[in-house]
């Protein structure tokens, strides 16, 4: 994949271990026919028909529209929940069984000693410990329902096994021939949203970077890289704290100001702990959580503030119908198969037995739905990106750390990794009060702790660094998917977010009484001091998390004066806000575009449709580029005339900012961008925190820019001494690069002929063996977009130019008749290669398209291509 292959890929591990002449030969035997396609196809479900599912107590149907969806209809509701394991293991079993794998800290258990990494990290969180401690705490109800998914789940393997469940397993077997998948059971499903948490975890990488940065930098220049939110230019999600919608225009993106008390008070904040613990003194082991973290299998997509979403909901004041119209768009790693499957539950009669009528967005592997709509209320999600995760660096001797003064003993486990084609491995784990030590996974671990001991003036301690995480404590959020699907109004639908303590969302609401709402749960730490933006030290507790924000307290609204809501990843609250919710927020450029689009629809008098919300969805407008523009084109206009500068500049001139696929404009603003960022910024950082692109670097450069002769802009190697000469280096680099990569014709240049989606295979997409690669991923699709816009298909500029994170899912829901509800999926319902359903809706997303969502029981039978009964 050259130069867009990320750092330390797990799927190169992998895959590794299969051997190229291995995998060539099984790609051979599906070309050649016969037992190849026999082996492929033998895994793809019954779709139709009828089908005994032991458990079950009476039929339930399964109705499956053009795109394979499945609307499941039962009498009770255990054997709904029965029949959504069962279906979600037709399609999805590899899927879910990789994923346990993951949560678990169990891949070497598949893959063999390459994995071993991974588990130990995984391990040394805890997060199958914290999981199954959260079973205990269901209610007796989700219990049940939990384990009658798991029965469906089990039913399913009773009945299939090896290349039956999945063509993974036959690649597996050429490898591991004697791995048996175990049975599924309630943790398994309770485990993911220890993996969803963690990729929607917020700031830890920040934190990284600004303590590795110090190493460098002084604090005033961090600060200049690690921005506040610019809150009288960017809107923020309710007026709490001071907060309101930022007025701007689409044509106008002026540097944005940071309230002053709030930059200068996070400043202090982290000049202050940096005081304490300097960063030279552990940042070989900051480089290594920083490589651990890489590392690790992205199973929703990037992590930190390279994870964005975006949703409003518009009340009926301002729609064609007279009701909320309500969108979502998740971005999250492009994955195959999506992280999402599409799926409706409906009970046969819908009474306080079996209370439920609902569709959306599920996890395969977890019973419910996530994201969707039932009779009566709509909800969306987007990231809060609440800061709920500090690095302390701790001063550990033996088995023992120190805390105000005293040395405390340290927790200690032991957990054995199970190898396949090797011996078992032992790991003992250690952890603080503040959690598991993530410095002491090694003996390369320990080495560098302990040439960096006795660093304070105590020569027998080590310095190592623990995580403190919400996740790590067990909480109710499995209980809370059942109630968002049975909520009915909007005090039932905040009594389920009460329950939604990890990851924190901001949750959009609408209901069919007219209603819109917003609420952001979770649990959210207070600290004693500090504002989480740096690793503190551990040896006090003067930097202790003292509680969390009560709900209560959290942000909310309903029925706002404006008549919308706008949430994505901006601040949810102004800088008055009571409460520290994080320093880190996206910086508002989407939610900027959001609303100058729905603002100049309603100002031209326009009842707001389905189409128009999805239209929205599509936006490519790039707020970056209008900042950045100007400045090109005086640049070039002082340029010679066969300058890069200049010939950049003409191609520029009339742009209109928008990173369409077929814009030769947006392709070379985006090489232009790239090595802008290359050039000003990455020489001067340290090569473990390069410069990505996205929401901060707008921030970052836009800012700087209003300062021509700011520090940043001299280079002695590049020959620049100002912005205008830095401008104008950058823009020669990106004329040769764009030349030498689309061709001298700079007409015929296209966004799109840089900027693809590959939709890569979660375990075995990205293995370097062409063959395999071939039996599991699909496209490149070229997209249009870019990261930071509304059509957010994020790239890493530190990387090169291909999609990494995209709208995981579209859907737009009509609350006038959720029939003229809107969806469509990244990639397709089918996890099985090959199967007609494995990315079918993906062509339609590259295109920005949406299908039909039929919802009632003459929707769902008119719409049904295939249906099958399950039976006792």
């Amino acid at each position: 994949m050259g130069d867009d292959t990320p750092r330390l890929k797990l799927h190169n591990r992998v895959l590794r271990t299969l051997g190229v002449t291995l995998a060539v030969l099984l790609v051979l035997a599906v070309l050649a026919g016969g037992l190849g396609v026999w082996t492929v196809m033998r895994s793809f479900p019954q779709t139709s028909g009828s089908l005994k599912v032991p458990g079950l107590t009476a039929p339930v149907t399964v109705a499956r529209d053009a795109a394979g969806v499945p609307q499941i209809t039962a009498r009770t509701a255990d054997d709904l929940f029965r029949a959504q394991g069962y279906v979600h293991a037709q399609d999805r079993f590899w899927e879910m069984d990789f994923r346990r794998h993951v949560t678990s800290g169990r891949l070497s258990e598949l893959f063999g000693a390459s994995q071993l990494p991974t588990d130990t990290f995984i391990r040394t969180l805890g997060w199958r410990q914290v999981a199954e401690q959260e079973v205990t705490l269901l209610d007796k109800t989700s219990l049940r329902y939990y384990q009658d998914y798991a029965d469906g789940v089990n039913a399913y393997l009773a009945a299939h096994s090896g290349a039956e469940l999945s063509l993974e397993y036959a690649v597996l077997g050429i490898q591991n021939p004697g791995y048996h998948p175990a049975k599924w059971t309630p943790a398994d499903s309770v485990a993911w949203l220890k993996a969803m948490a963690w990729d929607l975890r917020s700031n830890l990488e920040d934190e990284i970077d600004r303590a590795l940065l110090a190493t460098k930098l002084t604090p005033e220049q961090i600060a200049e890289l690690h921005p506040g939110y610019a809150y009288t230019q960017h809107p923020t999600i309710t007026t709490l704290g001071g907060g309101s919608p930022a007025t701007v225009t689409p044509d106008a993106a002026p540097a944005g100001s940071t309230s002053a008390s709030s930059a200068a008070s996070a400043l202090a904040d982290a000049t202050a702990a940096l005081a304490a613990v300097p960063a030279e003194q552990y940042s070989d082991r900051l480089e290594e959580v920083a490589s651990s973290l890489d590392a690790l299998p992205r199973l929703m997509g990037p992590a930190g503030d390279d994870i964005g979403s975006n949703s409003w909901v518009v009340s009926g004041a301002h729609t064609a119908t007279g009701k909320p119209l309500l969108a979502n768009d998740p971005h999250l790693g492009a994955v195959m198969p999506s992280v999402w499957y599409q799926v409706g539950l409906h009970c046969a009669t819908v009474s306080p037995d079996c209370p439920f009528d609902v569709a959306g967005f599920s996890f395969s592997g977890l019973p419910g739905i996530i994201i969707g709509h039932n009779s009566r209320i709509a909800w969306g999600f987007t990231n809060l990106g609440p800061d709920v995760a500090d690095l302390y660096v701790e001063k550990v001797a033996d088995n023992t750390y120190e805390y105000d003064g005293k040395q405390e003993p340290l927790t200690i486990r032991h957990e054995t990794i199970t190898v396949a084609g090797g011996p078992n491995v032992r790991i003992t784990v250690r952890s603080t009060r503040h959690g598991p030590i993530i410095t002491d996974l090694s003996d390369g671990y320990a080495a560098i702790a302990k040439d960096q001991a006795g660093r304070f003036g105590v020569p027998a301690q080590q310095f190592q660094l623990s995580l403190q995480w919400t996740a790590l404590t067990p909480g109710l959020t499995a209980n809370a998917i059942f109630a968002f699907d049975t909520a009915h109004d909007w005090a039932t639908f905040r009594a389920a977010a009460a329950s939604f303590q990890v990851p924190s969302q901001n949750l959009l609401y609408a209901d069919v009484d007219g209603n819109i709402g917003y609420q952001a749960p979770g649990l959210i730490p207070v600290r004693a001091s500090g504002d989480g933006t740096v690793p503190v030290p551990g040896w006090t507790s003067q930097y202790g998390w003292i509680g969390t924000i009560p709900y209560e307290q959290l942000p909310n609204a309903l029925n706002p004066p404006s008549g919308y809501i706008v949430t994505a990843n901006n601040a949810a609250v102004g800088p008055g806000f009571a409460a520290m919710i994080t320093e880190d927020w996206d910086h508002g450029y989407r939610a900027n575009q959001i609303e100058v689009r729905l603002k100049k629809l309603l100002e031209s008098g326009k009842n707001l449709t389905s189409k128009d919300m999805s239209a929205i969805q599509s936006d490519t407008y790039d707020a970056n580029a209008a900042a950045l523009v100007p400045i090109l084109l005086a640049v070039g206009a002082k340029s010679g005339p066969t300058s890069g500068a200049t010939r950049g500049a003409a191609l520029l001139g009339g742009w209109d900012h928008h990173d369409d696929g077929d814009s030769a404009a947006a392709a070379y603003f985006a090489v232009f961008w790239k090595n802008l960022l290359a050039d000003a910024f990455a020489r001067k950082l340290p090569t473990s925190a390069p410069p990505t692109g996205g929401d901060r670097w707008f921030a970052v450069v836009d800012r700087l820019a209003q300062h021509p002769d700011s520090a940043w802009w001299a280079d002695s190697e590049l020959g620049t001494s100002d912005r205008d000469e830095m401008f104008a280096y950058a823009a020669d680099q990106a004329w040769k690069e764009a030349q030498s990569r689309l061709g001298s014709n700079a007409k015929n240049w296209r966004w799109d002929g840089l900027h693809s989606l590959e939709l890569t295979n979660a375990s075995f997409g990205s293995s370097g063996v062409a063959p395999i690669e071939w039996l599991f991923n699909r496209g490149p699709y070229p997209v249009g977009g870019s990261s930071s816009v509304v059509d957010a298909t994020g790239w890493d500029a530190s990387v090169g130019y291909r999609v990494n994170r995209a709208p995981s899912m579209r859907m737009v829901v009509d609350l006038a008749d959720f029939d003229r509800s809107t969806w469509v999926n990244l990639t397709g319902a089918s996890g099985h290669a090959f199967d007609p359903h494995y990315a079918d809706q993906a062509p339609l997303w590259a295109r920005g398209e949406t299908r039909p969502w039929p919802f009632s029981p003459r929707a769902v039978a008119a719409a049904a291509t295939q249906t099958l009964t399950l039976t006792p």
